[in-house]
């Protein structure tokens, strides 16, 4: 009789880049897994760019398509922009998980299911009449099935856990499978396991006993005779680490504190997506930093304005909803001009609206949405590792100009994550704040309205500081007194002084860059989120043979000062947004050149193939 023999493993497939996508219901544990993934994807040395997407109801039923929860990690050994417009491996723990992503996978893909999860039960809440496993529905694309829930109930019956509890491990039992898959390296997910349950406690054991069950699966099973290596991304020499938008803004509001020299207060009231932010700024009271949860969005701003009164770098975080409420509050920080950061995390609207899904609907409402003539300096960050740096410049205008700032984020940036270079924090820039200490006119008064002859800031005089007593509030002051004035001459001074000396920090902000031929026939102008995508989707325009160049804008108010002459260089001006056409409609206003509107209102990102898509129709488009 011969003798049987096995053959030898595959190498490993080598590609230069993949999207995973983890789905499931929203207690499936999804996010966890698709964050350890993440992380220890980072360890290994990829570049990344990740979308988790939550559902908007906070319970809704199991097993629907309202419940599903995914998350999306792009992984490359090379600099990429986004999370991926395409899954090539879809993990599906459940009927619901796959309809309701289906759609999002690239032809061919991976299809990794949970199969236990297909009865009649799950197909019903899905929606499915019979089930695709066995249907046919699936062809073009790979389907690999595994029995997760019984394999994860093998794996853990020895370690403590019971009921209900036993399947709770199953998403890393998918975790490890993936892992396997994708040559990750399994030591940081274990020893993530034990920091985070102790290495006596049942649900870690159950954990790590899923996650190496998982991991076993991909080894025996026959349906796959090799993995995939994407190997680690050639980045600049530094020290990195993994962050999200609001982990770095957090970061940023306090280095912003550090080079102003004053402690940072952050008082806020919590909302989806903002509310990490103010839990992160919390961890970090060994800094400074001072936080203040309020029991309403009104509250929490009217105490950081009071902060910045006393002499703080103030800030508060909120979302659209949030952002409305604080108006009226916001109005008397630009009358009183006090240094005041408001950060607005974005999401769908109008009211409630979409509360975990992305939206860049608040711009006008940030350049305009106040009472009376109002005007203040707007930013927007334009990835997860931005944040940092246009934190500390919100800081930076802020204290320099005496005015509140508006910091622009969103849902996509606020949970997204990438690498992020760690700065050398000794080198970062200082602008050290000097407040009045004694009177500022030859009779020996202090006048708390003469203004900066460059920036157009008005003095800071800490309140109690002897000799400079002084009168601030919502009504118009008089010119240099602050007195209160009802002069409508006066009036006029004071709202033209105001204008001037925000229009004044288009002196004072980067000139815009262009990216890409200065010759092309198409310019893309971007904001926010939405610079990934449009970055991705020129480039691939490129590839095709398609030529068009790329601005993006940081600073919303004022505009730098060159965007005006850069636009009237282009014929087609492609402006695309997730909201109707906000900053189209202010740059026809502003500088009354014709633009075109790619604008996407799904709560959904941005994906780079429509933006080159959208390129390829105008350049044919020869009107």
């Amino acid at each position: 009789m011969q003798e049987e023999t096995l053959s030898p493993p595959e190498p490993p497939e080598r590609r230069d880049r993949v999207v995973i996508r983890f789905a499931g219901d929203s207690g499936d544990g999804m996010q966890l897994a698709g964050t350890r993934f993440t992380e220890t994807s980072a360890v290994f040395g990829n570049d990344l760019a990740t979308f988790p997407n939550y559902p908007a109801e906070i319970r809704a039923p199991q097993g629907t398509l309202a419940g599903v929860s995914s998350f999306q990690v792009h992984i490359a050994d090379w600099d990429i922009l986004t999370h991926g417009d395409a899954a090539d491996v879809l993990v599906a723990m459940n009927p619901a998980a796959l309809k309701a992503n289906l759609k999002d996978v690239a032809p061919g893909g991976l299809i990794l299911v949970n199969e236990d999860a297909f009865d009649d039960r799950n197909l019903d809440k899905a929606g499915y009449e019979s089930n695709p496993l066995t249907d046919g529905s699936l062809q073009g694309f790979h389907v690999l099935t595994a029995p997760m829930e019984e394999l994860t109930k093998i794996a853990v019956k020895d370690t403590g856990v019971k009921g209900r509890s036993v399947l709770r491990s199953k998403n890393f039992f998918a975790l490890g499978l993936i892992s396997w898959m994708f040559n990750r390296p399994t030591e940081p997910i274990l020893e993530w396991v034990e920091e985070k349950f102790g290495s006596d406690n049942p649900v870690g054991a159950a954990n790590v006993a899923a996650f190496r069950a998982g991991f076993n699966f991909g080894i025996t099973t026959e349906e796959f005779h090799h993995t995939y290596e994407i190997p680690p991304a050639k980045l600049p020499a530094g020290t990195y680490t993994n962050v999200t938008g609001n982990q770095a803004l957090a970061w940023g509001l306090v280095a912003g504190a550090k080079a102003a020299g004053l402690p940072l207060f952050l008082g806020s009231y919590p909302i989806t997506p903002a509310t990490s932010i103010l839990e992160a700024v919390a961890q970090l009271k060994h800094f400074g930093a001072k936080t203040f949860q309020a029991e309403d969005e009104i509250a929490a701003i009217g105490v950081s304005l009071g902060t910045a009164f006393a002499g703080h770098l103030a800030a508060t975080t909120t979302s659209g909803p949030g952002l409305a409420l604080k108006g009226e509050t916001l109005s008397l920080a630009i009358m009183t001009e006090l240094p005041l950061i408001v950060v607005d995390v974005q999401r769908a609207g109008p009211s409630t609206g979409l509360p975990t899904k992305v939206e860049q609907g608040d711009l006008l409402m940030a350049l305009y949405g106040r009472h009376g003539e109002a005007p203040l300096p707007v930013i927007a960050a334009a990835s997860p590792s931005d944040a940092f740096e246009v934190a500390m410049e919100a800081a930076r205008i802020a204290v320099t100009y005496m005015t509140p700032v508006i910091l622009m984020s969103d849902g996509y940036l606020a949970n997204g994550a990438e690498p992020w270079r760690v700065p050398d924090f000794d080198a970062l820039p200082e602008f050290k704040v000097e407040f009045a200490r004694e009177p500022n006119t030859d009779a020996g008064e202090f006048l708390p309205y003469i203004r900066n002859e460059r920036t157009g800031a008005r003095p800071w005089a800490i309140p109690g500081t002897p000799g400079l007593e002084h009168r601030i509030g919502g009504l118009e002051k008089e010119a240099n007194t602050g007195n209160v004035s009802y002069d409508p001459e006066n009036h006029e001074l004071m709202t033209l002084q105001r204008e001037r000396k925000i229009a004044a920090i288009a002196d004072d902000i980067p000139e815009v860059e262009v990216y890409g031929p200065e010759d092309a026939e198409v310019l893309v102008v971007s904001w926010g989120s939405t610079y990934g995508s449009v970055r991705a989707g020129v480039n691939n325009a490129k590839v095709l043979g398609h030529d068009a160049a790329h601005v993006h804008l940081r600073y919303l108010n004022p505009f730098p000062r060159n965007l005006g002459s850069v636009l009237n260089r282009y014929h087609k001006i492609l402006v695309p947004e997730l909201n109707r056409g906000q900053l189209a409609r202010v740059l026809r206003g502003q500088f009354l050149v014709p633009t075109v509107s790619l604008n996407k209102v799904q709560g959904v990102p941005l994906m780079a193939a429509e933006v080159t898509k959208k390129i390829i129709e105008l350049l044919e488009d020869k009107s």
